[in-house]
């Protein structure tokens, strides 16, 4: 016989799925971060823009105004051996970051949600601080996905705490 579940228990559930989902998507954007940070490091700045022009040869000649290609290929075309240096440690150190928050929330190590929110609302706050130099429409979604997952972050955060204090009540009581 099946334990019928509360609308409540479901709810906790899903919100409970979404906040795993989005820490993984969280710590897969982590690790794309550092691959990136090392390649930035590694790849001298002419041989990038060559690849990127090489890369976007065809969409440009289809589209010479693509919006996403012509941005790609100015980035690239603005990469000074300082730029490129931010922007590789910027990345590693963004990317190991996020992959060490995400492996303890996974682990719900309960001292990784208050740092989470915290991390994460500095991401956002200058994402936002950039949208207002770039004007480009993934930072706001981006930062859009980084308010979800705070949100989700300080429910289960709350959820946990809860958890925790009733299984001391059990062990004591």
């Amino acid at each position: 016989m099946t334990e019928r579940r509360s609308p409540k228990d479901i709810r906790r559930s899903i919100l409970h799925d979404a906040f795993r989902a989005g820490i993984t998507l969280k710590g897969i954007d982590g690790i794309l971060e550092i691959i990136g940070g090392v390649l930035l490091w590694l790849v001298n700045p002419a041989s990038m823009n060559l690849f990127v022009q090489t890369l976007l040869q065809h969409e440009l000649s289809r589209d010479p105004d693509d919006f996403f290609a012509l941005h790609l290929l100015r980035a690239t075309q603005h990469f000074t051996g300082e730029s490129k240096t931010f922007a590789a440690l910027y990345l590693l150190s963004h990317g190991v970051v996020k992959i060490v928050l995400v492996a303890a929330l996974w682990l719900d190590e309960l001292w990784a949600y208050p740092i989470s929110i915290l991390v994460f609302t500095v991401f956002g706050v200058y994402q936002l601080y950039r949208y207002h130099h770039t004007h480009s429409f993934w930072l706001i979604v981006l930062t859009v996905f980084d308010a979800v997952v705070i949100y989700l972050t300080a429910r289960e955060y709350s959820a946990q705490k809860s958890l925790r204090a009733a299984r001391a009540r059990i062990t004591v009581g």
